[in-house]
């Protein structure tokens, strides 16, 4: 496909097929309507394409649960409140091991909030709301080309751990517009016909898809495969971007369309005499935590610019391990930030710390 100006909900859904996704399960709520209302139209076109309006978002993410149930690449998406409707959903798919992914725009917060642009689910979708010991691999592209990528790459890596994948876009990336190219990315192939459920077909044992587990010793053994399997995805999965951090004075932490303006905002400083870099989490779980932990001079001072009151700085603390003193500046409730403020911001916090 050639490079086409698309809306960042549109690329979502395009790159969604492109991966294979054959049923989409969704409920409306801004700013990811165009979401659902692009499966709708396109998934019919494909054989075996199905979308569903649920009823709710708990209802949709249940739907969720059955398909994945069959090996059938599939998908839902939603917004801050109605992501937090689905978490029980999310913990009952992580425990039976269910491959999925969730488009989830976060807005502002929290409760109803507004419904412009925010960073504020960064704990919902990292740390989560269900119940449980659990994990799920979260994606945060920054632009669009990037955001088709990572969702079909987050089909794969689904498939491959048997895990939910969230794509945490905030309502900037999924109602901009950019060129992009839907690429044929290729994956290695997963099989799935050692637990799918697709009918016997003359096998002696059931394959049985549950999360409930009543022997509390069996119970806990569950949750010792799921952890082994998390260090995996721990140890290899995690990604980040590095931009002019090698000589940088002053390394600033940001994501998603934050990161954007950071950029813009790092270039200007270097005209100005500061050396300013970048980390970027491109997978906020696993967190690129080396990343901070191998941060040393000529650095003297570490910030994380943010769309919220400050969450992802809780990593990035983790990360750094006392070594600096971390700096903040966000926005929230909607607002955004532009370059110059974000120059304003990293000047001041680097004077006061030089």
């Amino acid at each position: 496909m050639k490079k086409k100006l698309m809306k960042g909900s549109e690329v979502l859904g395009a790159s969604a097929i492109k991966a294979g996704c054959l049923h989409f399960f969704g409920y409306p709520i801004t700013p990811q309507n165009e979401i659902p209302e692009y499966m709708s139209k396109e998934l019919p076109k494909i054989e075996g394409g199905t979308f569903v309006q649920a009823e709710s978002e708990v209802a949709a993410i249940n739907m969720v649960y059955g398909s994945a149930s069959t090996g059938v690449r599939c998908m839902t998406s939603s917004s801050s409140p109605g992501i937090a409707l689905k978490q029980e959903g999310i913990a009952y798919c992580c425990g039976a091991e269910l491959p999925c992914v969730i488009g989830s725009v976060s807005r502002g917060g929290p409760g109803l909030g507004s419904i412009q642009p925010a960073q504020s689910d960064y704990f919902q979708a990292t740390r989560g709301g269900g119940n449980g010991d659990y994990r799920v691999i979260v994606y945060a592209p920054y632009n669009l080309q990037e955001l088709s990528d990572l969702t079909q790459k987050a089909f794969y890596m689904a498939d491959k751990y048997r895990n939910p994948v969230m794509l945490l876009l905030d309502g900037t990336i999924a109602q901009m517009m950019e060129g992009v190219e839907i690429r044929d990315i290729t994956f290695p192939p997963i099989d799935k016909s050692n637990w799918a459920i697709t009918g016997k077909k003359g096998r002696k044992e059931h394959h049985i898809i549950t999360s409930i587990y009543l022997d509390t010793d069996t119970c806990e053994k569950h949750n010792h495969k799921l952890f082994k399997k998390y260090d995996e995805i721990e140890k290899n999965e995690a990604e980040v971007e590095l931009y002019l951090t090698d000589d940088a004075e002053i390394i600033i932490a940001s994501y998603g369309t934050s990161a954007r303006i950071v950029k813009n905002a790092i270039n200007d400083l270097r005209k100005k005499g500061i050396k300013a870099g970048l980390i970027r989490p491109i997978t906020l779980w696993p967190f690129p935590y080396a990343a901070f932990k191998n941060i040393s001079e000529p650095c003297k001072a570490v910030m994380s610019i943010e769309l919220s009151m400050g969450q992802m700085i809780q990593d990035v603390k983790i990360g750094v391990a006392g070594k600096y003193e971390i700096g903040f500046y966000g926005r929230c409730g909607g607002n955004l930030f532009d370059s110059e403020e974000v120059v304003n911001a990293i000047e001041k916090y680097y004077k006061e710390v030089k």
